[in-house]
């Protein structure tokens, strides 16, 4: 079995349907259960199930380095500030867009911008480049299961400036990248725990 095998297609309204539970019954989740992507036009959602309780994994991504050492694109270099508490809080983080080899920009910083936070549920941000945001919004949603966290990472890019859709192809970050961030979520989220 390949590493796309254990994906499969979700409604994209609806991250947590299944259609393979019979009407009215319960969706159950295991540890080794990595769920689907679910896609639209401009939206990407992927979901695994992490071992661990939420709180642990909220902790990762609330704080700015936890963001780097997830990064599954190459971009993220190095991130400043303090974890982030409730929308509207910034964090600074230095990028490598050679990472992604579309756009020729090198190094350069953007500011991360909480647009959604309720602790141990869900964190939303968009990203800002000298007071311009792009539209974009990158997230996670939060869900207790039996054997852990169903976590899942979405990125929408159907609000995104139409000069910036012009000029970048989307999605900026591929399906691929969703799924091996959450991989390295996993890791790191095991690792705090152990430290």
């Amino acid at each position: 079995m390949s590493a796309d095998d254990s994906f499969t297609q979700l409604p994209a309204t609806d991250s947590s349907a299944a259609t393979d539970i019979a009407p009215g019954q319960p969706r159950r989740h295991t540890a080794a259960e990595t769920l689907p992507a679910a896609e639209t036009s401009e939206r990407l959602e992927v979901s695994r199930l992490i071992p661990a309780p939420a709180a642990a994994v909220f902790a990762v991504l609330t704080d700015p380095r936890g963001h780097v050492d997830i990064d599954a694109s190459g971009m993220l270099l190095d991130a400043e500030g303090d974890p982030v508490r409730r929308p509207g809080d910034r964090f600074l983080v230095h990028m490598d867009r050679e990472a992604l080899g579309d756009v020729p920009l090198g190094k350069y910083d953007v500011e991360v911008v909480i647009t959604e936070l309720t602790p141990d549920e869900e964190i939303a941000w968009t990203v800002e480049a000298r007071g311009r945001q792009f539209g974009h919004i990158y997230g996670y949603r939060l869900k207790p299961a039996e054997d852990g966290t169903l976590v899942t990472s979405y990125y929408d890019w159907s609000a995104a400036d139409e000069e910036w859709k012009a000029r970048v192809t989307f999605p900026v970050i591929p399906e691929s990248a969703l799924k091996a961030t959450l991989g390295i979520l996993e890791r790191t989220v095991r690792r705090r725990a152990a430290a």
